[in-house]
């Protein structure tokens, strides 16, 4: 049942990618398959299709993001950025997480049980160097955050190379206090299918030292 509901997915949002291309509109939607989930060091889950879809216009924009993985984990995030045209970002994100028992309540804005961490984060990037800050402001018993979490990470980019070192507390770290959790190298190769059709492989190999955990993960995105 979950890898026909994970095709049925991956259809959809190939179908929408392909009618986007065909047109000029301000919406685009598109999936990433991966070989695991892993965000910021953590892993979370593992083969999983992450589709997104978002409405752009002027530098801002807004959409939803999820992920469902082979195991039954579920992420459904919704996020709002605004890019400025000198390599400043700003955004808001809004975390959710249906799978986790006793913490998926939509509606649950509580402390002790709330199933939503809303995360304001924010960035600069200029020839190939980009920071990128996130501060959680409250605290959800369900989905996880203690409140005031943040997490720092920096990155350079160059062709289709990318290396990074990021870190962080409360959700991010075992003990909730400032740590090192994510340091990695990634790489994308565009496949071509035929003259028309070609999809980015992207590959990470990532260590968290603070959980002493590294993993290999690998993607498409279509």
């Amino acid at each position: 049942m979950k890898k026909k509901l994970l095709f049925t997915v991956a259809w959809a949002v190939l179908t929408l990618s392909s009618h986007a291309q065909e047109t000029t509109s301000n919406w685009s939607a598109s999936a990433d398959i991966v070989s695991s989930y892993v965000w910021r060091g953590l892993y979370l889950s593992n083969s999983s299709i992450q589709p997104t879809a978002t409405f752009s216009t002027k530098g801002f924009s807004i959409g939803g993001w999820g992920s469902a993985g082979m195991d039954g984990y579920l992420e459904a995030d919704l996020f709002a950025k605004y890019q400025f045209n000198f390599g400043l970002w700003m955004g808001l994100t809004d975390y959710y997480f249906p799978s986790i028992e006793n913490g998926n309540d939509y509606f649950d804005a509580s402390e002790e049980t709330g199933s939503h961490a809303f995360e304001i984060n924010g960035g600069y990037g200029i020839a190939g160097f980009n920071i990128a800050g996130n501060y959680v402001i409250n605290k959800a018993g369900g989905a996880g955050s203690h409140g005031s979490d943040v997490y720092f990470e920096a990155d350079y980019s160059y062709k289709n190379f990318r290396i990074f070192v990021g870190g962080g507390d409360g959700w991010h770290s075992v003990s909730g206090n400032f740590n090192i959790t994510n340091i990695g190298v990634g790489m994308t190769r565009n496949i071509s299918i035929t003259n028309t059709f070609s999809f980015p492989l992207k590959g990470s190999v990532i260590l968290n030292p603070n959980t002493q955990k590294f993993y290999v993960v690998a993607g498409i995105t279509l």
